[in-house]
């Protein structure tokens, strides 16, 4: 197995506010796993080295799902088969979606300055959670799954870092 050893991207440096702060680690996150999922080869992208089944490229997608469901207000009726994609979904497709979503999420936030406030999505039959709840379910979420990007690349072809 070849080892491609990329240089490790350090955390963001930042002051300022703490949404300031949640932002810039959550958007670090972001492009992190996002890096991990494009330029894994097919099938490998989509194929379970472990056996929980978790594959590179159902993290992204299930990361898509989580980021619409609490920036954007979706429902999602099956939270287990957001951790597959579909069979004709490219790692193009599923990392152009996740970015689009990002970018949408990231137009919620803008509009968020108080870190108190409910998020402001239409889901009657369950209230939104806080801004600042929202953000540090969003980092933990996306640097849990970061965590396992890093293992399944690293078992598909060797590359390692951020």
């Amino acid at each position: 197995m070849r080892r491609n050893r990329r240089v490790d991207t350090p955390p963001p440096r930042t002051g300022g506010s703490e949404t300031e702060i949640l932002r810039a680690f959550l958007d670090y996150l972001r492009a992190s796993i996002a890096a991990k999922v494009e330029g894994a080869p097919e099938p490998q992208v989509r194929t379970a080295a472990v056996a929980s089944g978790t594959n590179l490229l159902g993290l992204l997608n299930h990361l898509t799902f989580v980021e619409r469901a609490l920036f954007l207000g979706d429902t999602v009726s099956d939270w287990k088969a957001t951790f597959q994609a579909e069979p004709a979904d490219t790692v193009a497709d599923i990392t152009a979606r996740y970015r689009q979503t990002v970018e949408f999420a990231n137009e919620v936030l803008d509009e968020c300055a108080d870190l108190d406030a409910q998020l402001p999505r239409s889901r009657p039959e369950r209230p939104a959670p806080s801004v600042r709840w929202a953000l540090v379910h969003m980092i933990e979420e996306t640097g849990r799954h970061a965590g396992h990007a890093d293992i399944l690349r690293e078992l598909i072809d060797g590359s390692t870092g951020r």
